[in-house]
């Protein structure tokens, strides 16, 4: 009777246990493991930061797991509402925002919070949902809809000022748009439209971020200022060779002139101790990632769900090449977090609730079918 009753409970809690996608769980365990270890390195000065890194992660796989099982037709329903509340808490931030670093980015509601991760994940849902309901009429009028509903929430984002959060934002609103069939006219159109007003664009940057693209240009004008970041990162990356300097033996990290070292510039210790074969294969793993969320939204069965799905994938993948590009040296510096890999809270759960949605999507697929 009682191995009945084991069974009996097994069946019952089998589709609550076996949620996650398997390849798409342990490419990010094994990021979130590498992040880890990295970690470990570069936070030796930081006591507890590893620690915390366990707990986020824990967090982070609840939210995912809780994601997993959320089906995609609720996700549908609650498109709207969740984008009206992030705007809407945006809007909140605008009037009565806490200042940080001369920055109005947070609420305070016992604690500090960031509506503007939540714009991360209800864009796309948001966008998504609009398409869906005019699969079978869509118009360029539908598309100028769809520009406005994105602009409303990056200008808000902007306005904090968060150059980084805001280009998330704007290009996972983006990869909806384009997926859902915009014309390369449009996009030429646009790019065109864009290089034009890139003299408008420049006179409207706060200070900061014009600093920011001229260290790009030209670190070396100001060595031991606004370039030191990117020169003592681009000599770690450079420094680690083809097998790297070893694990706790990278001299940048520990002797203290990478900045941000846990956060942001993780990438660099990596490349500094792990070298060229650690850096491959770092980059294998994040394209397995993006293989995966791509093969999960083409099996995807309606529109809502194909869009999503990719824009999300999208959104990883345009984590990893900003992140990468920003610490060698590339891109300028936007403060954008190495995916399931850098030190932090709201960002790992927003990018795991991505990764849940992509799961619930390949788990309900034959349900929406049907």
């Amino acid at each position: 009777m009682r191995i009945n009753e084991r069974r009996s409970l097994w069946r019952r809690a089998k589709p609550y246990l076996l949620v996650f996608d398997g390849p798409l769980a342990l490419v990010i365990f094994l990021l979130m493991c590498t992040g880890v270890v990295t970690m470990y390195s570069a936070g030796i000065d930081f006591p507890g930061r590893v620690e915390g890194q366990i707990r986020n992660m824990i967090l982070a796989f609840i939210v995912m797991w809780i994601a997993a099982l959320v089906p995609p037709q609720t996700l549908m329903r609650l498109a709207v509402p969740i984008y009206t509340v992030g705007v809407t808490l945006l809007v909140a931030v605008f009037l009565f925002g806490v200042v940080k670093k001369g920055a109005r980015r947070w609420l305070h509601v016992g604690t500090d919070v960031q509506p503007s991760e939540i714009m991360k994940i209800a864009m796309p849902l948001m966008l998504a949902w609009f398409f869906q309901q005019r699969a079978n009429m869509l118009r360029w009028h539908s598309f100028a809809i769809a520009a406005v509903l994105l602009m409303i929430p990056v200008g808000l984002i902007q306005k904090q000022p968060d150059l980084g959060t805001s280009l998330l934002v704007l290009a996972s609103g983006f990869y909806v748009i384009f997926l859902a069939g915009l014309s390369w006219k449009a996009l030429i159109g646009l790019f065109v439209a864009g290089a034009g007003s890139l003299p408008i664009a420049w006179s409207l940057m706060h200070d900061y971020q014009r600093e920011r693209i001229m260290t790009l240009i030209d670190p070396t004008k100001d060595p031991l200022g606004k370039g030191f970041h990117i020169i003592q990162s681009t000599i770690a990356i450079g420094s680690g060779g083809i097998s790297g300097k070893g694990f706790l033996k990278g001299t940048q990290a520990h002797l203290e002139f990478i900045p941000e070292r846990t956060t942001d510039f993780i990438f660099s210790v990596f490349s500094e101790e792990f070298g060229l074969i650690g850096i491959l294969g770092l980059m294998f793993l994040y394209l397995l990632l993006i293989a995966r969320g791509l093969m999960i939204a083409s099996n995807a069965p309606n529109l809502f769900t194909r869009l999503l799905a990719g824009a999300i994938t999208m959104i990883f993948f345009t984590y990893a090449f900003v992140n990468m590009g920003m610490v060698s040296g590339i891109l300028p510096v936007v403060g954008v977090p190495l995916p399931f890999m850098s030190y932090g809270g709201t960002a790992f759960c927003t990018l795991c609730l991505g990764a849940g949605i992509l799961m619930s999507i390949q788990r309900h697929r034959k349900l929406i079918q049907t």
